[in-house]
């Protein structure tokens, strides 16, 4: 934990992810770099992800550590908050395809904006969810997408785009079998009998947010301590596209074959091999225990005035 009598944080680390956003993305790094430099920070620049974790760990000891910048997609950021301590301050740089968490804080790929930010920025204390050991910040997919996801990243060659998706989604039409799922769950305080449900498409989600602008679960609040169970019955490709339809339009949850619930933890398994995804990147294959870890992730996002300017999302405390 930061020191106690430490002088104003002006350390800031930035680790880029060299395979995350398009050609020539590196120049917003380095304006990033120029502008915190021209406000007095002492910026550190890192493309490992484990120096970039062990330098933001030095600093935020000694209570010099303003933020950790994330230079990348969300896997990059999941992937530093499983890399460094509770409570550690981080931020983003969005340079990947989707940037769900910086969408849903109005967290800004502008350099300039960034800047402001790192200067005048709110830090909120948000849940995370933890998967078999591994943390993740946004969500978990299980089965088909999860599919799609895995198809894509076998083949990954640099940066992914959303056309890039085009040719694994196409294999998992062909060829996915919508293994039945199996979910165990208490009530939202960890007690009680607890709860089963069979289905063939699940969703764990910390925030309202999920690829494509879809809002499978747009009630879920990143701070209440509980993870938002999104789950669909029926396994085929004509049941996807009729739950597709109902998630755009925003009726799924009114469906008698989906089910929804707020929970601390859940037990998915399978008798087949079923992939799931966390936060957009592969996880492996079920079975697989989740639970939330309220207050896991410390955010730097931007300023009350400005943020509400550009998105319209639900407040979160800032932390104390």
């Amino acid at each position: 934990m930061p020191l106690a009598n430490a002088p104003r944080p002006n350390r800031v680390v930035i680790c880029v992810n060299p395979g995350a956003g398009a050609r020539g993305s590196r120049h917003k790094v380095d304006r990033l770099v120029q502008r915190l430099s021209s406000e007095r920070y002492l910026v550190e620049v890192a493309t490992d992800l484990g120096a970039a974790s062990d330098l933001a760990e030095k600093w935020h000891t000694t209570g010099a550590l303003r933020a950790l910048v994330a230079a990348g997609g969300d896997g990059t950021v999941a992937e530093l908050v499983n890399r460094t301590q509770i409570g550690l301050p981080i931020t983003t740089l969005p340079l990947g395809t989707e940037n769900l968490l910086a969408r849903n804080f109005a967290i800004s790929a502008d350099p300039d904006d960034l800047c402001r930010t790192v200067m005048h920025g709110r830090l909120v204390r948000l849940d995370a969810g933890r998967a078999s050991g591994r943390v993740f910040v946004i969500m978990i997919g299980c089965g088909f997408d999860a599919e799609v996801v895995r198809r894509l990243h076998g083949r990954r060659q640099g940066h992914i785009s959303r056309w890039s998706y085009a040719r694994p989604i196409v294999q998992a039409i062909r060829n996915y079998q919508y293994p039945e799922l199996r979910l165990y769950w208490a009530d939202a305080n960890g007690t009680g009998a607890g709860e089963s449900l069979c289905a063939s498409w699940a969703f764990l989600f910390n925030l309202p947010v999920y690829g494509g602008g879809l809002r499978i679960a747009p009630h879920a609040i990143p701070d209440d301590g509980l993870l938002d169970l999104c789950a669909f019955r029926h396994g085929t490709f004509v049941h996807g596209l009729r739950y597709l339809g109902h998630v755009i339009r925003g009726s799924h949850h009114r469906l008698a074959d989906c089910t929804t619930a707020r929970l601390a933890r859940v037990r998915i398994e399978s008798h087949q091999e079923v992939p799931f995804q966390l936060d957009g990147d592969p996880g492996g294959f079920l079975p697989l225990d989740v639970e939330v870890l309220a207050g896991r992730l410390c955010l730097l996002i931007p300023a009350v005035g400005e943020r509400d300017a550009k998105a319209n999302q639900p407040a979160v405390r800032a932390e104390e």
